[in-house]
């Protein structure tokens, strides 16, 4: 009798940035690189050089392995002896945080085009120094995208426990976002957020939709982009087979959360408000619609406490899960061919939980 067996999946790739060297990311970084259920788990690629990842595991008090090829035993350090002879000034901005930042998130990104890793997971980033240091673009995810060549759609998903949030329309001005509300783009954010919720092991996710305009526009006495875009764009995805639902307002669909796996804002502060307010402590940020997996943890520098070991490592092990889950499946899902389970291209595997 022939016996078949069926391949392990692939283990997922990733390359870590340590984030702003000014704030509390390499300590971040290091707390994550230290535990073995992270190396259990994915091949991790850091990107730093090794007195970079010393300094920061002297910081925490942890020992991380090192190998030059990454396993269940080591992660590996891709040193390229750029790191600065003199040190960043901590706990501020600065051109040289900056341009040390960008320079390592360039070195992922040019892994991932190559396809050598599969996600990449940075730890906080000061947007200021970005700037400084050269970056043009109004946030990272149009940065990432313009650095991948990639024009398609794309979102900022904001994530905690047991709820996932994307939004039509992002860093932009509130007198801007009307007009940015459309049927295309509102269709676009409730079909990136299925596809992501899919991808993170969720089968046939629930999606609530807010309105734009107080009182769900109340017939278009204060608005009509509910009757003439959101309300079409519902009926678009659930006759793409999305479980679709609303558009309901914006100050009462938070509270009834536990109707849905993602909810899809129209603008930055609508489901930010909420998001943080639910769980800000553990929040994770996926930088959605790329053709790689790009996941940070949902807080900033936090300078305050740089350099003391104190700051909590819950969001960024969160952000390294939810990479590690999302390109774990993709990555089996090429090895499968494609396989669709329940009617959503992905393999079986269990569902990330934040």
């Amino acid at each position: 009798m022939a016996i078949t067996t069926t391949p392990a999946p692939p283990r997922p790739r990733i390359a870590l940035t340590m984030g702003d060297p000014a704030g509390v990311g390499p300590e971040l970084a290091a707390r994550l690189l230290a535990n073995p259920a992270n190396r259990a788990k994915a091949d991790i690629y850091v990107l730093a050089d090794q007195s970079e990842v010393d300094a920061a595991a002297a910081i925490v008090g942890v020992t991380i392995p090192t190998a030059a090829t990454p396993s269940a035993d080591a992660v590996a350090i891709l040193d390229d002896g750029t790191a600065p002879t003199t040190p960043v000034v901590p706990r501020a901005v600065s051109v040289e945080a900056g341009a040390r930042t960008l320079h390592q998130l360039n070195r992922a990104l040019a892994l991932a085009n190559a396809g050598k890793v599969d996600a990449i997971v940075f730890t906080p980033l000061n947007k200021t120094s970005l700037h400084m240091a050269g970056m043009h673009e109004e946030d990272e995810l149009r940065w990432f995208a313009k650095a991948l060549s990639y024009d398609g759609p794309t979102s900022e998903i904001n994530i905690i426990k047991g709820l996932w949030t994307a939004r039509v329309t992002s860093h932009v001005g509130i007198k801007d976002v009307a007009a940015l509300v459309t049927r295309e783009s509102t269709l676009s954010a409730i079909t990136l957020l299925h596809s992501l919720l899919s991808d993170s092991g969720i089968q046939s996710p629930r999606i609530g939709i807010c309105s734009l305009n107080p009182h769900n526009g109340e017939n278009g006495l204060f608005g009509t982009e509910e009757i003439e875009h959101i309300r079409p764009a519902v009926a678009d995805a659930k006759a793409n087979g999305i479980d679709a639902d609303g558009p309901y307002p914006c100050d009462t669909i938070f509270l009834a959360r536990h109707k849905y796996d993602g909810i899809v804002s129209m603008y930055h502060d609508q489901g930010q408000i909420a998001i943080k307010l639910l769980g800000f402590d553990g929040g994770v940020t996926v930088q959605g619609g790329l053709p790689v997996v790009i996941a940070t943890p949902a807080h900033g520098t936090a300078f305050d406490i740089a350099g003391t070991g104190k700051a909590s490592v819950n969001s960024s092990q969160n952000a390294l899960d939810v990479a590690i889950a999302i390109a774990g499946r993709r990555a089996a899902r090429r090895a499968e061919g494609g396989k669709k389970v329940n009617g959503v291209s992905v393999p079986p595997a269990a569902e990330v939980v934040v």
